[in-house]
């Protein structure tokens, strides 16, 4: 027979911390200084139905957490530089860099997933800012292998939807 795992869930008015607009983890005290306890909340986010959220494993109870971000809770926070351009999120996945799935909303850079929104990081953007041209009616567009991807403005979201 199976050992059924306890799951503790703290609701999301009841976080003591939230993720802020450029990535960074804050709490009552401030934005989180301990690398550490930075990565692995970064490593542990998830989302479901409810909301985003942090879990870990506490001597086999699995406290789940959810948090309050203002905008997204992922982030670009590296780009590598080899054939292809390669994305590192604060979660540690990697991804290619898809322009045709760019755009920008109120002077911030995104990538639209399936399942996600992702911010570019101001250290993210200074790695890209030599492939930034800018296109026709003050457009934004990016050049990548000779080819030149307009950055669509959007408007039709918000943040967290």
């Amino acid at each position: 027979m199976s050992k059924r795992i306890k799951e503790v869930v703290i609701p999301l008015e009841k976080a003591v911390f939230r993720l802020d607009g450029q990535g960074f983890w804050r709490n009552q005290e401030g934005r989180f200084r301990n690398k550490k306890i930075i990565d692995h909340f970064h490593r542990s986010i998830s989302r479901d139905e409810n909301g985003y959220f942090v879990s870990q494993d506490k001597g086999g109870i699995i406290e789940k957490v959810y948090f309050p971000c203002e905008d997204t809770a992922f982030f670009v926070f590296d780009v590598i530089f080899n054939d292809d351009i390669t994305l590192v999120l604060n979660t540690g996945r990697q991804m290619p860099l898809m322009p045709g799935k760019l755009f920008t909303r109120n002077d911030n850079l995104y990538i639209e997933t399936a399942s996600d929104r992702i911010k570019f990081t101001d250290r993210a953007l200074m790695k890209l800012s030599g492939l930034f041209e800018e296109s026709g009616n003050n457009g934004l567009a990016i050049r990548i292998h000779s080819r030149l991807y307009p950055i669509p403005e959007r408007a039709d979201w918000e943040p967290n939807s």
